[in-house]
This record gives C-alpha cells, structure tokens and sequence, in this order.
C-alpha cells in the first residue's frame, strides 16, 4: 500500500485556518440564497476558499463579478511556491550583505590576518599532511592569499558589488513574498543576468551543487514568466489581469455550487 500523506491535504482548509475565511454576498439574489443559510445560533456564510459555512455576516457584499480575489486550489501552491523563492532570495541576500561586510572589514585588517596567516598555517600542515591534505594549495587558504595580494580599490569594487548584489536579493525576496509582479519582473531579470555567469562556473569547476543551484534558478525562471504571463508572454498584463478578475467570479459560482 503507497504511503500518500500529502494527498488529502487540503491547502484551502489550511489557509483559511491561518488567515480566517472569506464570505461574500453577491448581489445576484439566486447566488446569495446557495451562499447563506440561518442556523439556531445565526446566519452563515459560505466561504469563498474553502465552501465550509462560517457564521456571521459577510465580510463584504456587491457584484458577483467583483468578488474578493480568493486564491485557491492551485492558485494556493503557486503563492507557496512563490514564498519558498522568496525565502531562499532572502537567505540569500542577507549572506551577500554578511560578505559584502567582511571584504570592507578585511581590507582594513589584512595585516593582521597575513600574520594569523604565517603563525598558524606552519603549526597545522604535520596534521594536514597526515590527513592527506595539501595545505597551501587548500581552496580556501588560496582564495585568502589571492585576497591579500589585491588592492584597495579593487577590494572595494568587490564589495560594493556584493552589497549591490545582496540588495538585489532582497528585492527579490520582498516582491516574490507580497505576491507583486514587479517583484517576480525582478526576479526574473535579476535571475537571468547571472546565468552565463553560474554556466562559466560550471565549465571551470563542475560540483553537483553548482548544477542544482543552476536548475533550480533556470527552473524559477520558466516558471514565472510562463504561470505569471510576463513579457508578453500568453496573452501577457491584460490576460493575467481577465483570469484573475474570472477567478473571484468563479469562487463565487464554486461556492454556490456547492450548495
């Protein structure tokens, strides 16, 4: 017997525990009817998101066509879809902005890390050498050496293009957690400038890392310019726009419907 435990859930009970139901009355009175009902302890609504009736009167009323845009169903797991994107800008971006600090600091204590250099890398090469490590030619002690070896000017070049880089980031994430299309037009430009960058590292150095961060961002890409219709793309703005003004018509008629 296979084990499905996501399989019944339900993602509209789950949001509507967390952000609280949705009623509406339309105006279309054959549509109110299938929406209300009284109960002993009063008039309830059903709610748009999960067509369970909620007691008390409607949060809003009006046209049926211009009901509250309720997401829903799929619309649900594209906004957390969404906000694990955004997550991971965020982490990201603070990262940068971490990095961005510590090239600044370095550059004023460079002296001092060349000496923590010379005193301590004699003292651990027996250790390295009889774990089978090559000490001096250790990645991360040759990104050091090359570092100190840079100029001033240039190390503030190179931070100055990790903070631009963190803060781009953030913006990312900031936009992609609202749900904004901005957001997601940053997100995708941003996204792709880097990816002839993340393709050349490969080709110098392939780690299964790099290709899962190349997928994921490649992945990321196709799924908003082709769900979110940017750049012209299915119909574009104006399509995006008519689906989700037929959405909040359709909750309305699918929670009737219910009924």
């Amino acid at each position: 017997m296979r084990l499905t435990p996501f399989r019944a859930f339900d993602w509209n009970l789950r949001s509507c525990g967390l952000h609280g139901h949705v009623t509406y009355r339309p105006d279309e009175e054959p549509l109110a009817e299938r929406l209300h009902t009284s109960t002993p302890v009063g008039e309830a609504w059903r709610c748009l998101r999960c067509g369970t009736f909620a007691l008390g009167a409607p949060a809003a009323a009006g046209p049926a066509d211009e009901a509250p845009l309720v997401l829903r169903g799929r619309a649900l797991r594209d906004a957390v879809i969404l906000r694990l994107l955004a997550a991971e800008r965020g982490i990201r971006g603070l990262l940068l902005l971490l990095l961005a600090y510590g090239i600044y600091r370095f550059d004023g204590s460079r002296q001092a890390l060349r000496k923590t250099l010379d005193d301590y890398l004699p003292l651990l090469k027996p250790a390295a050498m009889k774990a089978g490590v090559d000490l001096e030619h250790a990645g991360p002690v040759r990104l050091i050496e090359h570092a100190l070896t840079l100029k001033h000017s240039t190390l503030l070049l190179v931070s100055a293009g990790v903070l631009a880089y963190g803060i781009l980031q953030l913006t990312e994430a900031v936009g992609l957690w609202l749900m904004k299309r901005w957001g997601e037009y940053v997100a995708v430009v941003g996204t792709s400038i880097f990816v002839p960058l993340e393709v050349y590292e490969l080709v110098e150095g392939f780690t299964w890392l790099k290709v899962g961060a190349l997928v994921v961002n490649l992945a990321a890409v196709v799924y908003l310019v082709w769900s979110k219709r940017l750049f012209g793309i299915r119909g574009g703005h104006a399509a995006f726009e008519a689906e989700r003004h037929a959405e909040s018509l359709l909750a309305v008629e699918h929670a009737a419907a219910l009924a």
